[in-house]
């Protein structure tokens, strides 16, 4: 980075900071989210805004499409069909589109030049492969075009109370994909977790630098609820982002879930959403 630039990201990051003060109230390490590190990766991916909105003014003034990881990750998936999510995504201007390790070089060809990001999952669905191969799979994901990376914990580990063998997991991935500015998501498994160690996933996502939880992968035994979602917020406060994912199928419950603090949605049915908040008729539906 050059010197120009470099003082260009410090009167942003400035700026940024001050609002955040003014308007959160948050100081210092409270918004370890949005230190230099993190807006300088933002601004080189591209980002047109960097915020922390969510809850019911958020959930009423912005575009529910923005918060949406249009979501396909069936193994069954065909060519055709990673095509047509990619063209759903660029015309309704999703966040991202969620897919498995082997599209990602496709999708990321077929976005080129448009706002959608190419997210993929590692470690995925039982979070249960160690943590060298999870580090391997974030890095060889980023080599091939995707800038958002959704993994599973080491749910077995969590449950037997070994923290930190839970932590070390995340932290492989989380290195080695800010290295190359791309986000974390950890997905925490709801379903197969109690209150408590729900929390403790959280602080340890948290601890590790990961910039969202997420409540499922959508392959276990329930996916987000609103409960889940508004412990999660209080767990990680608002420093990083909360994805609900798994069962959001209406704008309805889309919009419950970003009310409870959730600032990403995955769904595969995100056409039907935006859809239905655009007042469409969505009779017979679209497979989605």
């Amino acid at each position: 980075m050059n010197a120009d630039l470099e003082n260009l990201v410090d009167r942003i990051t400035d700026t940024i900071m001050a609002r955040m003060e003014r308007e959160t109230g948050l100081h210092g390490d409270d918004q370890t989210a949005c230190s230099p590190h993190h807006i300088a990766c933002a601004l080189q991916a591209g980002a047109s805004r960097i915020g922390l909105g969510w809850g019911q003014d958020a959930a009423a003034n912005a575009s529910v499409a923005g918060y949406i990881d249009h979501t396909l990750l069936k193994p069954e998936a065909t060519r055709d069909e990673i095509n047509k999510l990619c063209e759903e995504a660029r015309k309704f201007n999703f966040a991202s589109v969620c897919i498995n390790p082997t599209w990602v070089k496709e999708a990321a060809f077929l976005l080129h030049g448009s706002s959608v990001k190419v997210c993929t999952v590692v470690g995925f669905p039982l979070g249960a492969t160690l943590p060298d191969v999870k580090s391997y799979e974030t890095r060889r994901a980023i080599f091939d075009g995707a800038t958002e990376i959704d993994m599973v914990i080491n749910i077995g580990a969590l449950k037997s109370g070994d923290d930190q063998t839970v932590k070390r997991d995340i932290c492989g991935v989380v290195d080695a994909a800010h290295e190359a500015c791309a986000i974390v998501k950890v997905i925490i498994e709801t379903s197969l977790l109690t209150d408590d160690e729900k929390v403790r996933a959280c602080l340890l996502a948290k601890e590790a630098g990961a910039d969202f939880v997420k409540t499922s992968t959508g392959f276990s035994k329930g996916g987000a609820t609103v409960a889940d979602i508004e412990l999660m917020r209080k767990t990680v406060g608002s420093g990083i982002g909360v994805k609900a994912a798994g069962g959001v199928k209406d704008l309805a419950s889309a919009r419950e879930m970003i009310a409870a603090g959730a600032t990403r949605i995955g769904a595969s049915a995100g056409v039907k959403i935006v859809q239905e908040s655009k007042g469409i008729s969505v009779a017979g539906g679209n497979g989605y």
